[in-house]
């Protein structure tokens, strides 16, 4: 499991750690991973051309001794400063002295290649192999400063490769939010643990590959121990494996879970039909159905348990799934509410929910809403979710006292109430391609089917994400599909998991 601290947390770390070790030792550990990289980036260090844009403070200093390091092994290393008032003066010594060439002030390149004196930024960027974002680092707030933007606008135009210095500068560390002008890494070197905003879009889109250079703080891919509580984890095959529900000698459809879908309409029959695949496919001993798309459902899987309704008159469940295509059917949506086994709602269901009867509830509750869906619920614009999901899929959970699953393209898990813990789980899997109509019914069905055979809300919720997300990018390889597509890899998916 790869667990993300927050910057509080990580800064009290290194505190502690720099107390016990030698003066300088942790920025020498991050330096050295850091050249360590490059170096693969570049495939071939001597004779290659590297830039390092050196802001202030210790993310500038761990630039200039990789930098320093580079050098050594014959790489032309040149530093651009856009701090120079402010540089680290001990990496700015040992980048100077293992031959590195300081170019001057982002500004006055910028102007002496806009005079064309043949020694702006421009010139310097334009035959370089690599480029380091030394800017800012971890406790850095809000976009790029115009000097540093222009400077990052060149690297892009010239399309030069860049590696990022613990973060890419001008993301959120925190939140991965981006709130102007940011670099977009092709890979992130971070330090001692991984930040929330490394897991979570959009500041996952802009870090590239991440890669975690251990200093000693106990953060790997485990839980540290020195770290104490993360605030964002994200699940790997070794842990989504053992979360999987297999069935044993004793198994029966009871044994298995039972679960029982609320869906589709007149208008929308496909819906109940995906949402059955998806239970099917992930693992369900038996599906129930209570619907108008009885019909559909029984062509397409005659094994589906079919129901007039109401849902509580149904026969045994031990989970429901309500909400997928159901239009304005507020009476079932009430009636699976009411019951005492674990429910998961979806699309319409959401509209249609009350908070304080959700919040009432005795048993766990699993919200899978889209953006859009947690916009129109929390009363702000999608964009608004979009830009800050860590802070729209918290405020969810505590607003309905339940577990929320928020797709997008970091779907995050977060719980809340009874559901509990303040770590959210981001899920590291999953394609573009599954932005298509009824991939969320596929979802909601697998997830149903977790629940009903026993996983928790928050298990349930990433899990589901998880296979889901991989099934999306086992049956596209990256040509389009269609959510049946995804209900049907599931299956290999869940193989792939257990290494089958």
């Amino acid at each position: 499991m790869r667990t993300a601290y927050s910057v509080e947390t990580v800064r009290a770390a290194e505190r502690e750690l720099m107390a016990r070790v030698p003066e300088g030792a942790l920025m020498q550990r991050a330096a050295a991973g850091l050249a360590v990289v490059c170096a693969e980036v570049l495939g071939k260090v001597y004779g290659s051309r590297v830039v390092l844009l050196v802001g202030s403070g210790d993310n500038g200093g761990d630039a200039l001794y990789a930098g320093a390091r580079l050098a050594r092994r014959g790489a032309g290393v040149a530093a651009v400063l856009l701090s120079p008032e402010r540089v680290h003066v001990g990496g700015l010594a040992a980048f100077r002295g293992a031959g590195g060439r300081v170019v001057g002030s982002a500004s006055a390149s910028a102007s002496a290649s806009a005079s064309g004196s043949g020694s702006g930024s421009r010139d310097v960027l334009r035959g370089a192999d690599l480029v380091v974002d030394g800017i800012v680092g971890i406790g850095g707030k809000g976009g790029l400063r115009a000097e540093a933007a222009q400077v990052v606008g060149l690297v892009r135009e010239l399309g030069v490769p860049v590696v990022a210095v613990d973060l890419p500068s001008g993301v959120d560390a925190d939140s991965g939010e981006v709130s102007g002008d940011a670099v977009r890494a092709d890979v992130t070197v971070t330090f001692g643990a991984y930040k929330p905003g490394l897991l979570v879009d959009p500041g996952r889109e802009y870090a590239g590959v991440v890669r975690l250079v251990d200093i000693g703080l106990g953060g790997g891919a485990g839980a540290g121990a020195g770290l104490g509580a993360g605030e964002v984890e994200a699940l790997q095959y070794v842990d989504v494996a053992s979360l999987l529900p297999m069935p044993t000698g004793e198994s029966d459809k009871y044994r298995r879970g039972v679960v029982g879908i609320v869906a589709g309409s007149a208008r929308y029959p496909g819906a109940a039909v995906l949402s059955v695949a998806g239970a099917l496919r992930g693992g369900a001993g038996a599906v129930r159905y209570v619907g108008h798309a009885a019909d559909a459902v029984i062509a397409r899987f005659p094994e589906t348990l079919v129901s007039a309704g109401p849902p509580s008159k149904a026969g045994r469940v031990q989970a429901w799934v309500v909400g997928p295509g159901l239009g304005d059917d507020a009476e079932r949506l009430a009636d699976v509410v009411g019951a005492d086994v674990p429910v998961l709602i979806d699309a319409d269901g959401l509209r249609l929910a009350d908070a304080g009867v959700v919040r009432g509830r005795a048993a766990p509750t699993l919200l899978t809403p889209h953006a859009g869906e947690a916009a129109a619920l929390l009363g702000v614009a999608r964009e608004e979710v979009e830009r800050g999901r860590l802070a729209a899929v918290r405020e969810l959970a505590g607003r309905y006292g339940a577990t929320v699953l928020l797709k997008g393209s970091t779907t995050l898990v977060a719980g809340g109430g009874r559901e509990g813990g303040g770590v959210v789980r981001a899920n590291p899997t999953g394609t573009p391609w599954l932005a298509t109509a009824g991939s969320g019914d596929v979802l909601s069905g697998l997830a149903g089917a977790l629940l009903a055979a026993g996983l928790g809300a928050g298990d349930a919720g990433a899990v589901g994400a998880y296979l889901h997300g991989l099934a999306g990018r086992l049956a596209a390889e990256g040509a389009p599909v269609g959510a049946h597509d995804v209900a049907g890899a599931i299956p290999l998916a869940w193989r792939s998991v257990r290494g089958e």
